[in-house]
């Protein structure tokens, strides 16, 4: 849709039809998709980002998105290449705060419309979880990380500012609503020719996210134990919403080692609130969380963060994906 790159040849136009301009969106590395055609063009910053695109905009978007499948979003880096697609896109849809480099690069960028999901709905802080969780050495060696916290303070609070609210809104079906709601204002106001079929497609949306959220409020309503644990704090607004308790291994930082204070810490809750299962995702090593299911004689088991859509997802969209996690936590919580 964006005229600056109407340049492309006939025969090119001849074989993005042959292929179907899905195909040509499926990959963030294609020149073609970003920017040049003759479809609305959405860059998306990763997979719910895109989801929401692709659901509300339907047949009058072209949708690239900046992670790939399978890709672990929180460490993205930007070529130069996506960063110069981007400028060419009609609107970019992103999450400010959850790809450091994707928020650069979309401050830097001219292009018209920039969808910041982050500020259409409300963020919460979870307790600046990747502070708390596996910091609990004691003594000693407390009294130094105070003493060096001190030293850098200044640097300590402006990173602990930048983390303070949870990006893992998603995963609410009720703010995901929200969210798509905002977004389809604005590729009303982008694209005022289609306005009627993006409000038709976020109604149909906001329908199956409000069943999704009753089947969790079902599912979850009367449940042995309300207690999970997860390999990283990504669950915190589902947890909120369901009137559950998340416990994870490495707070917001999935890669992080945890001490031994917070494994021997959640052996003794698990112990105290029965818990039955440790919780990996399919996008990050689940070492940490088998280990731990092993010591402590507990099962494992996926709860998917949807931050990607790969092979290994129980399920090939967002809904499937919640679905097949409601199912995981019945099990795991015993639903009756």
């Amino acid at each position: 849709m964006n005229v600056r790159r109407r340049n492309i040849s006939g025969i090119a136009v001849t074989a993005a039809a042959a292929l179907g301009l899905g195909t040509l969106s499926a990959c963030s590395g294609d020149s073609a998709a970003a920017g040049n055609t003759d479809k609305f063009d959405v860059v998306a910053s990763f997979y719910p980002m895109q989801y929401l695109a692709e659901q509300i905009g339907g047949d009058h978007v072209n949708v690239t998105t900046l992670t790939e499948p399978g890709q672990e979003p929180h460490d993205l880096e930007l070529s130069a290449k996506q960063t110069a697609q981007m400028g060419e896109a009609d609107a970019v849809l992103y999450l400010k705060s959850l790809q450091p480099a994707v928020d650069e690069a979309v401050g830097q960028s001219d292009v018209k419309t920039k969808i910041d999901a982050a500020t259409l709905t409300k963020l919460e802080d979870h307790g600046n979880v990747e502070h708390d969780h596996g910091h609990d050495h004691g003594g000693e060696e407390h009294a130094a990380e105070e003493h060096s916290e001190e030293a850098h303070s200044e640097e300590a609070h402006s990173e602990e500012e930048e983390h303070a609210l949870d990006p893992h809104v998603w995963l609410d079906p009720v703010k995901y609503a929200e969210i798509a709601e905002g977004v389809a204002s604005a590729f009303e106001k982008a694209d005022p020719d289609n306005a009627a079929d993006y409000r038709k497609n976020a109604d149909a949306l906001t329908k199956k996210l409000a069943d999704l959220n009753t089947a969790f409020e079902d599912g979850l309503a009367n449940t042995d134990t309300k207690v999970f644990f997860t390999n990283h704090a990504a669950f915190g607004y589902l947890a909120e919403r369901y009137g559950l308790t998340q416990e994870a291994i490495n707070g917001l930082d999935p890669e992080s080692e945890p001490s031994p204070a917070r494994i021997k810490e959640l052996q003794d809750e698990a112990k105290a609130d029965g818990v039955t299962t440790v919780f990996y995702e399919t996008l990050v090593s689940d070492k940490t969380a088998k280990t731990l299911a092993k010591d402590a004689g507990l099962k494992t088991d996926v709860l998917d963060p949807l931050e990607g859509i790969t092979e290994k997802s129980k399920g090939d969209d967002y809904i499937a994906v919640m679905e097949s996690n409601l199912k995981a936590l019945e099990a795991a919580l015993g639903a009756k």
